[in-house]
């Protein structure tokens, strides 16, 4: 697969670059299912990665990897050139889900400044690094606004901007987003992928960012890490999402079909679980 721009990266001791993020024949197993089976992949710094794939196949579950939430049962995972832990403060993270998120009286500022401080919630007292640090990230996103606000009052794409600040209190070196898209209209996606790109830009971090389709990330995006059937392939839109590839993941028949500027990845076969995408290129 073709390397995506070079950048300064980490280095090992031995002054060779680190990747920031590398899965050496790692195998995930939940309860009787095989999640990920023998996938390898490297994620180099810098780089703005597309994570795609149908509903389970394994996107969650490789965030939650990176993030020491499960263990591996096979391989060997690095981030950051070191083991996966919890707690990482190193890794900014924006779930897929945030229930309850609308109904919470907090304002913006509070639950920015609830991630400084664990569990407790409303911060009476916080240090004048961890202010500072949260009205940082509200000024980068452009969401000084949202500092005042409750949540319970914003909209889901105000909302999920405020995620993003949340995810660079800290200045972390490795963004992850789990489906930050999801509910959010076509300008809302926009907003959100071009202020993820000009951040990671601006800071030389890698993003790994999921999705259920690549439309709203090919501007943003170097590479595509494609999970399906256990098994992943990355590489360029063009590498990866085309009919050789996305039939080997699955062991179906996968047609890819390109008209009028879009792609659409269509699964012929109920092995590949009816699988759709629809993408601009």
């Amino acid at each position: 697969m073709v390397r995506g721009p070079d950048r300064r990266r980490p280095e090992s001791a031995r002054g060779q670059p680190l990747s920031a993020v590398s899965f050496d024949d790692v195998t995930v197993t939940l309860g009787r299912r095989q999640i990920l089976s023998g996938v390898s992949f490297a994620v180099e710094g810098g780089d703005f990665v597309a994570v795609l794939g149908p509903n389970g196949s394994g996107k969650t579950t490789m965030f939650r990897v990176l993030l020491g939430l499960l263990p591996i049962h096979g391989g060997r995972v690095a981030v950051l050139g070191q083991a996966p832990r919890r707690g990482n403060p190193q890794i900014g993270y924006v779930p897929q889900s945030r229930r309850g998120a609308a109904q919470l009286q907090f304002t913006g500022f509070e639950f920015l400044l609830s991630a400084q401080g664990g569990s407790r919630w409303g911060l009476p007292v916080a240090s004048k690094g961890d202010r500072k640090a949260v009205e940082a990230a509200l000024e980068r996103v452009g969401a000084r606004d949202l500092g005042q606000r409750s949540l319970s009052e914003m909209s889901g794409g105000e909302r999920q901007r405020l995620f993003v600040a949340q995810a660079l209190v800290g200045a972390p070196k490795l963004l992850l987003l789990d489906e930050p898209l999801i509910s959010l209209d076509p300008a809302y996606q926009r907003t959100i992928v071009e202020l993820v790109r000009d951040v990671a830009r601006e800071r030389g971090i890698p993003v790994l960012f999921s999705a259920h389709e690549i439309n709203p990330l090919l501007r943003a995006v170097d590479k595509v890490l494609y999970l399906g059937n256990g098994h992943a392939a990355i590489g360029s839109v063009d590498e990866v999402i085309n009919e050789a590839v996305l039939s080997s993941i699955y062991g179906a028949t996968v047609r890819v079909i390109r008209a009028e500027g879009r792609v659409f990845v269509i699964a012929e076969d109920s092995a590949a679980d009816g699988h759709m995408h629809e993408h601009d290129h």
